[in-house]
Protein backbone atom coordinates (compact mmCIF):
# COMPACT_ATOMS: atom_id res chain seq x y z
CA UNK A 1 0.00 0.00 0.00
CA UNK A 2 1.10 3.36 -0.49
CA UNK A 3 1.46 6.61 2.02
CA UNK A 4 0.59 9.91 0.56
CA UNK A 5 2.07 13.20 2.34
CA UNK A 6 1.02 16.51 0.73
CA UNK A 7 3.19 19.55 0.74
CA UNK A 8 3.28 22.67 -0.89
CA UNK A 9 5.98 24.30 -2.21
CA UNK A 10 7.36 27.68 -0.66
CA UNK A 11 9.38 30.63 -2.06
CA UNK A 12 12.23 29.53 0.04
CA UNK A 13 12.02 25.66 -1.90
CA UNK A 14 12.99 27.32 -5.41
CA UNK A 15 15.75 29.16 -7.18
CA UNK A 16 15.75 32.33 -8.89
CA UNK A 17 13.48 31.24 -11.93
CA UNK A 18 10.97 29.95 -9.20
CA UNK A 19 11.75 26.52 -9.96
CA UNK A 20 12.40 23.83 -7.16
CA UNK A 21 16.02 23.73 -6.20
CA UNK A 22 16.99 19.77 -7.38
CA UNK A 23 18.38 18.81 -3.64
CA UNK A 24 14.48 20.57 -1.92
CA UNK A 25 13.41 17.00 -3.62
CA UNK A 26 15.57 15.06 -1.71
CA UNK A 27 14.04 17.23 1.80
CA UNK A 28 10.19 16.83 0.14
CA UNK A 29 11.06 12.61 0.47
CA UNK A 30 12.60 12.24 3.81
CA UNK A 31 9.43 14.46 5.11
CA UNK A 32 7.64 11.19 3.69
CA UNK A 33 9.17 9.10 4.54
CA UNK A 34 9.09 10.23 8.15
CA UNK A 35 5.18 10.53 8.06
CA UNK A 36 5.30 7.08 6.65
CA UNK A 37 7.44 5.93 9.50
CA UNK A 38 5.05 7.67 12.04
CA UNK A 39 1.77 6.10 10.52
CA UNK A 40 2.97 3.21 11.22
CA UNK A 41 3.07 3.80 14.75
CA UNK A 42 6.56 3.78 14.77
CA UNK A 43 8.19 6.74 16.93
CA UNK A 44 11.70 7.07 15.51
CA UNK A 45 13.46 8.97 18.33
CA UNK A 46 11.97 5.70 20.87
CA UNK A 47 13.08 3.20 18.30
CA UNK A 48 16.79 4.88 19.63
CA UNK A 49 16.29 4.76 22.71
CA UNK A 50 14.54 1.79 23.01
CA UNK A 51 16.99 -0.62 20.35
CA UNK A 52 19.49 1.82 19.70
CA UNK A 53 19.03 1.99 15.89
CA UNK A 54 18.39 4.07 13.58
CA UNK A 55 17.85 4.42 9.53
CA UNK A 56 20.27 5.86 7.33
CA UNK A 57 19.93 6.73 3.58
CA UNK A 58 22.30 4.11 2.01
CA UNK A 59 21.48 4.89 -1.90
CA UNK A 60 19.24 7.01 -3.75
CA UNK A 61 18.49 6.79 -7.46
CA UNK A 62 16.70 9.73 -8.61
CA UNK A 63 14.73 10.84 -12.04
CA UNK A 64 13.48 14.63 -12.16
CA UNK A 65 10.82 14.45 -15.13
CA UNK A 66 9.43 18.06 -14.66
CA UNK A 67 10.01 21.09 -12.77
CA UNK A 68 7.92 22.03 -9.40
CA UNK A 69 7.23 25.21 -9.00
CA UNK A 70 6.39 28.27 -6.33
CA UNK A 71 3.12 27.45 -5.18
CA UNK A 72 2.62 23.70 -6.27
CA UNK A 73 0.33 21.66 -4.34
CA UNK A 74 2.51 18.41 -4.33
CA UNK A 75 2.10 14.88 -3.27
CA UNK A 76 4.79 12.82 -2.14
CA UNK A 77 3.74 8.80 -2.20
CA UNK A 78 6.07 6.23 -0.73
CA UNK A 79 5.86 2.55 -1.02
CA UNK A 80 7.59 -0.26 0.33
CA UNK A 81 9.40 -2.31 -2.75
CA UNK A 82 11.75 -4.34 -0.66
CA UNK A 83 12.25 -5.54 3.20
CA UNK A 84 15.95 -7.38 3.63
CA UNK A 85 17.30 -8.59 7.08
CA UNK A 86 18.64 -4.81 7.90
CA UNK A 87 17.66 -2.69 5.10
CA UNK A 88 14.28 -1.25 3.25
CA UNK A 89 13.75 -0.16 -0.34
CA UNK A 90 11.21 2.22 -0.95
CA UNK A 91 9.91 4.27 -4.11
CA UNK A 92 9.26 7.51 -3.84
CA UNK A 93 6.63 9.37 -6.30
CA UNK A 94 6.42 13.05 -6.05
CA UNK A 95 3.18 14.33 -8.37
CA UNK A 96 1.23 17.41 -8.89
CA UNK A 97 -2.11 16.65 -10.20
CA UNK A 98 -1.61 13.26 -10.87
CA UNK A 99 1.60 14.30 -13.15
CA UNK A 100 4.77 12.69 -12.07
CA UNK A 101 7.64 14.72 -11.41
CA UNK A 102 10.21 13.56 -9.54
CA UNK A 103 10.84 9.42 -8.76
CA UNK A 104 13.06 7.87 -6.65
CA UNK A 105 14.60 4.38 -5.03
CA UNK A 106 15.87 4.71 -1.97
CA UNK A 107 17.43 1.85 0.28
CA UNK A 108 17.63 2.85 3.95
CA UNK A 109 19.53 0.83 6.46
CA UNK A 110 19.48 -0.04 10.03
CA UNK A 111 22.45 0.67 11.82
CA UNK A 112 23.31 0.75 15.44
CA UNK A 113 24.19 4.65 17.15
CA UNK A 114 28.43 2.93 16.34
CA UNK A 115 27.29 3.16 12.89
CA UNK A 116 26.99 -0.83 12.41
CA UNK A 117 24.90 -2.65 10.49
CA UNK A 118 21.57 -4.20 12.48
CA UNK A 119 19.07 -6.74 12.07
CA UNK A 120 15.48 -4.97 12.42
CA UNK A 121 13.99 -5.95 15.23
CA UNK A 122 11.09 -8.63 14.68
CA UNK A 123 8.27 -6.01 15.98
CA UNK A 124 9.44 -3.36 13.65
CA UNK A 125 9.70 -5.48 10.92
CA UNK A 126 6.41 -6.39 11.12
CA UNK A 127 4.90 -3.08 11.50
CA UNK A 128 6.93 -2.02 8.27
CA UNK A 129 5.55 -4.88 6.25
CA UNK A 130 1.70 -5.20 7.52
CA UNK A 131 -0.98 -2.50 6.06
CA UNK A 132 -0.77 0.99 6.46
CA UNK A 133 -2.91 2.64 9.46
Amino acid sequence: MAHQHGLRVYYEDTDLAGIVYYANYLKFIERARTEWVASLGIDQMALKAAEGIVFAVRRVEADFLRPARFGDDLVVETVLKGLGGARLVLDQTITRGGERLFLAQVTLVCLTEDGHAARLPAGLRARLSGPLH
